[in-house]
C-alpha cells in the first residue's frame, strides 16, 4: 500500500510540473527580466514649487503605486536627494516612459458645461479643429431613478454611500473668475483656454472614448478625498466608494460644487461634474444629491470592474502633493546587465557541474537523484516564475538570480542529510528499506526547519526593504518552497522506491555494503 501512494506521489508531481512547463511554453510565458538584464528607461523628476520632505516621501510613494499598479515588471522609484528616478524595465520609448508616470500632476474637479463629439464631417473645407456640442437635453435624466443616459461621460452618477440626516454646514466659496460665468451664459464652447492643465481657464477635454467636454475653472482638487477609494459591487452593480476630508478644503468644498451641478446653475448647467489628470477626462458623472453629509461618496453606473478599479486608483493616488518636472528621460542600455548575466550563467553551470561530479564521487548512484531533483525543481520554479511575470508583472534581476542560486545550495544540503542519515543507519545494521524509511523521517525535521528559516529571512527582507533586495527575497522564498514539495514528494517517493527494489538490496549503497533483507 505505501508503495502504491509513492508511486502515486511521483507520478502525480512529475506530471503537474510537465503539464505547467508545457503550458506556459505553449502560451508563450518565459520569465521577464529587469531592468539590469533587459534595459529599459529611466525618467528622472524634479520637484518644482514649495515642498518638505514628507510630502517628497508621499509623492514617492503615490508614484510608486501609479507604476506598480500598471503592471510594469520590477519598477525602480529612487529618491536621490530631492530627485526622484524612476527606472522602467522593458519600457523602450521615451515617451512611453513618459505617459507611464506623467500622470503626476493633481486630479481637477471642473464642471462639465457642454459635452459633444469632435467634428468628423470629412469635408475638408471644414477644419478639423472645428467641434461640434450638441446642447445638452434635459430629458436625458430619468427624475430620481438615480440612472443617466446619453453618453460614456453621463452614464455614471455621484449619490451618498450612506443616509444621513441632513445637518447645517458651513460652505467655502470657490474662486471662481468673474469672466466665467459671462461665458458660459453666451456660448461656453467660444473663447476656450489654450492650456488644458490651468486650472483657472475653461477648456475643451477629451475621454479616453474621446469624447470632448466644455469644462469650467477647476473647483476643486483631489485632495478633497481621502486615500481609501475602493472598487467594490454595490447593489448588484460595480462602484466606487471614497471618503471625504472635513473642513473648508474637504467635504465644505466638494458640496459647493455638488449643489451647483445637482441645481444646474451657470456654474455647472449639465449636471455633470469631470475629474480630470493631466488634461484627460477620467470621468464625468452626474451629480445625483444636493449635499453630501455622509463623509463618503459613492460613485455608481456602467462600470466594468476594470473601470471601477481605474477610477478608484486615480481617486486614491491623484493627489500629489509635490509637483514635478521632467529634468532627464533616457533610455537604458541592458549590455552591462547582459554581460554579468552570462558571467553568472556560466560560473553558476560551472559550479553546478563541480558539485555533480562530487555528488557522483561520494555518493555514487544516488547522486542521480540530486540530479533528478534539482531538474525537476528548476522546471517547477521557470513555470512559477514565467506565469508570474505574465500575470503579475514579476521581473527576473540579477539579485533573483542570486536568490535562485543560494535557494540550490539549500536544496543539495536537503540531499546531503537525507543521505548521512541513510548512511548512519546501514552501518548500524538496518537494512536499506528500513534506513531510507526512518532517514527520511528524522531528514524530513532538519530540512522543514532550514527552509523555513530561509523563508522567514525572505519575508523580513521583502517587508523592510525595495528596489533589488526584494528580488532577491522573493526569489529566496519562492525556492525554499519548492525545495519543500520537491523534497516530500519527489526525493522521499524516489529514495523510498529505490530502497524498496530488488536491484538494490545487498549493494553497495552511498559507498556502504548494504544488508540483504532475510527471507522467510
Amino acid at each position: 500500500m505505501n508503495k502504491r501512494r509513492h508511486i502515486i506521489s511521483l507520478t502525480l508531481l512529475i506530471v503537474v510540473v510537465a503539464s505547467g512547463l508545457v503550458a506556459n511554453l505553449v502560451a508563450g510565458n518565459t520569465p521577464a527580466l529587469g531592468l539590469d538584464l533587459q534595459g529599459g528607461a529611466s525618467v528622472t523628476l524634479q520637484p518644482e514649487g514649495d515642498f518638505d520632505a514628507t510630502g517628497l516621501d508621499v509623492a514617492v510613494e503615490i508614484i510608486r503605486a501609479r507604476v506598480d499598479s500598471i503592471g510594469v515588471a520590477e519598477p525602480e522609484i529612487i529618491l536621490q536627494g530631492s530627485t526622484v528616478v524612476v527606472n522602467l524595465p522593458g519600457v523602450k520609448d521615451q515617451q512611453q516612459a513618459l505617459d507611464i508616470i506623467g500622470r503626476t500632476g493633481e486630479l481637477l474637479l471642473r464642471p462639465v458645461l457642454q459635452t459633444g463629439f469632435l467634428n468628423q464631417n470629412p469635408d475638408t473645407s471644414v477644419p478639423t479643429s472645428e467641434t461640434t456640442l450638441p446642447e445638452p437635453t434635459s430629458d436625458s435624466v430619468e427624475d430620481g431613478a438615480g440612472v443617466v443616459s446619453g453618453g460614456p461621460g453621463a452614464s455614471k452618477v455621484i449619490s451618498t454611500a450612506t443616509t444621513v440626516a441632513a445637518s447645517a454646514t458651513t460652505v467655502a466659496e470657490a474662486s471662481t473668475p468673474a469672466s466665467t460665468t459671462e461665458t458660459q451664459e453666451a456660448d461656453p464652447a467660444s473663447g476656450l483656454g489654450d492650456d488644458p492643465n490651468d486650472p483657472t481657464q475653461t477648456v475643451l477635454l477629451l475621454d479616453k472614448q474621446g469624447v470632448a467636454y466644455v469644462v469650467g475653472p477647476a473647483g476643486a482638487s483631489g485632495k478633497v478625498f481621502k486615500n481609501d477609494a475602493v472598487a467594490d459591487v454595490q447593489s448588484g452593480q460595480w462602484a466606487v466608494v471614497v471618503g471625504l476630508r472635513s473642513g473648508p478644503d474637504g467635504d465644505q468644498l466638494w458640496n459647493r460644487l455638488a449643489a451647483a451641478c445637482f441645481n444646474r446653475t451657470a456654474e455647472c448647467p449639465t449636471g455633470q461634474l469631470a475629474m480630470v489628470l493631466d488634461g484627460t477626462v477620467i470621468s464625468a458623472p452626474t451629480v445625483n444629491e444636493p449635499e453630501f453629509t455622509g463623509g463618503t461618496v459613492q460613485i455608481t453606473g456602467s462600470f466594468t470592474p476594470e473601470e471601477a478599479r481605474d477610477l478608484a486608483k486615480i481617486l486614491e493616488f491623484g493627489a500629489v502633493p509635490v509637483r514635478f518636472v521632467v529634468s532627464q528621460a533616457q533610455t537604458v542600455s541592458a549590455t552591462l546587465g547582459s554581460d554579468s548575466l552570462r558571467a553568472a550563467l556560466i560560473s553558476g553551470i560551472v559550479g553546478l557541474l563541480l558539485v555533480a561530479l562530487l555528488l557522483l564521487a561520494y555518493y555514487r548512484l544516488m547522486a542521480l537523484f540530486v540530479l533528478a531533483g534539482l531538474g525537476v525543481s528548476v522546471a517547477l520554479l521557470w513555470s512559477v516564475i514565467s506565469f508570474l511575470s505574465r500575470s503579475n508583472g514579476l521581473a527576473l534581476s540579477l539579485s533573483g538570480i542570486a536568490g535562485i542560486i543560494v535557494s540550490i545550495g539549500i536544496a543539495v544540503d536537503s540531499y546531503i542529510v537525507f543521505f548521512e542519515r541513510i548512511k548512519d543507519e546501514i552501518r548500524a545494521g538496518k537494512t536499506l528499506k528500513n534506513s531510507a524509511l526512518r532517514s527520511f523521517e528524522s531528514a524530513w525535521r532538519t530540512i522543514v526547519a532550514a527552509d523555513t528559516v530561509s523563508f522567514i529571512a525572505a519575508i523580513v527582507l521583502w517587508y523592510l526593504t525595495v528596489g533589488s533586495v526584494r528580488g532577491f527575497a522573493f526569489f529566496l522564498g519562492i525556492s525554499a518552497l519548492t525545495d519543500i514539495i520537491v523534497t516530500f514528494f519527489f526525493t522521499r517517493s524516489a529514495v523510498l522506491l529505490y530502497a524498496r527494489s530488488k536491484g538494490a538490496q545487498g549493494r553497495k549503497i552511498l559507498g556502504i555494503q548494504t544488508v540483504k533483507p532475510e527471507v522467510i
